[in-house]
């Protein structure tokens, strides 16, 4: 199948919209999906998440996207065909997709669940399938894959403001579970109020955590504290508010995905604190090892979670009325809040309402 058009490869015609250069230009494009496997899961894209991920690949900005691309890696839809052998869910139910629709499933990562990281993980867009053709993302009408990467939705978690779950959500979901800076008497900072930040703060504060939201913009202060539940601010270009929150948190949540400063945040952990990065920072980030040795902070990361971790996310948000907060647009308006997404300027998380905008070209 590898080799020919995108319309031929497989037998299944789709839609949506791609973009076909470094440009990051997203135009109407028609494509084909496999024919449902015994163990596959074939849903109707109702809505889709806009990440920060998908600008990167959108521009190459980390030098391996494969153009066309179809991004879209927060798919939330209803399934409409199972394969024969499906177990997980059936035709009608509400389901997600996640940035991960493929790995080995064999290796000591798989084994442990931890999917986002294995070797011959497979994104659910711009990288070769098993078949050896490209994969397109949730900007499009429909998906099929794996069962094993399908998630169910609980019927109280609505699906637009659910999305988001599927990369911002689990991502800091998992990592402040892993590095255990999110419980009861901790204190997290959150550094970026953004898709994934807005998410942290409602986290950590369902855990029991005092939250401190720190941002370069002065708006935001209202939101976080009265919109958001966050217990305290922190202007970063307000040197002495940062100076005396100097040794004052357990762990600090990075994710901010642009270049910046990390030494600024290993001076607000105490000692033993954890800086755990998570935006996806398309240049190099300096420190200074001073904190790390004479402190002993730790600055980790982590990427999305595997898929049992997930599934337990999107069932913990649920019993606590977790969402995003979003901007539902047009597909026609991606474009648009491509570059809105660039500037910063959404609160949080642009969704696209995929069933009621997307047209067959």
């Amino acid at each position: 199948m590898a080799g020919k058009s995108p319309e031929e490869e497989h037998p299944i015609k789709a839609y949506g919209w791609a973009a076909h250069n470094t440009s990051g230009v997203l135009s109407p494009f028609k494509f084909s999906r496999r024919a449902t496997l015994e163990d596959d899961v074939r849903l109707k894209v109702l809505y889709c998440g806009i990440c920060h991920t998908d600008l990167h690949f959108l521009k190459n900005e980390w030098g391996f996207t494969t153009y066309p691309i179809v991004p879209g890696h927060e798919i939330v839809g209803i399934v409409t065909e199972v394969g024969k052998k499906v177990t997980k869910v059936k035709v009608g139910d509400k389901v997600g997709v996640g940035g991960i629709i493929g790995s080995c499933r064999s290796c000591d990562r798989c084994s442990a669940d931890l999917e986002q990281f294995c070797p011959k993980q497979v994104l659910a867009f711009s990288m070769p399938y098993f078949d050896g053709t490209i994969t397109y993302g949730g900007f499009s009408n429909e998906m099929v894959c794996n069962e094993h990467f399908v998630l169910r939705f609980p019927e109280n978690l609505p699906l637009d403001a659910g999305a988001p779950l599927l990369c911002a959500g689990i991502t800091v979901y998992s990592t402040m579970k892993l590095y255990g800076i999110a419980k009861p008497g901790k204190h997290i900072g959150v550094n970026g109020l953004g898709g994934l930040g807005h998410m942290a703060v409602k986290f950590a504060k369902a855990w029991g955590a005092k939250v401190t939201v720190i941002s370069t913009s002065e708006s935001k202060k209202d939101e976080a504290i009265n919109r958001l539940g966050a217990d305290a601010f922190l202007l970063s270009s307000n040197q002495e508010e940062m100076q005396a929150a100097t040794d004052t948190m357990d762990g600090i949540i990075d994710c901010v995905p642009f270049k910046h400063s990390l030494m600024q945040l290993l001076g607000l952990l105490k000692f033993e604190g954890k800086l755990c990065v998570v935006g996806g920072v398309a240049e190099p980030l300096e420190i200074y090892c001073g904190p790390l040795l004479t402190a002993r902070k730790m600055i980790a990361g982590n990427d999305l979670g595997g898929l049992k971790e997930t599934q337990e996310m999107i069932d913990f948000a649920a019993e606590h009325n977790i969402t995003a907060d979003i901007e539902v647009i047009s597909i026609d308006d991606v474009n648009e809040a491509m570059e809105r997404l660039e500037k910063g300027d959404v609160r949080y998380r642009f969704v696209i309402d995929i069933a009621n905008t997307l047209k067959a070209p």
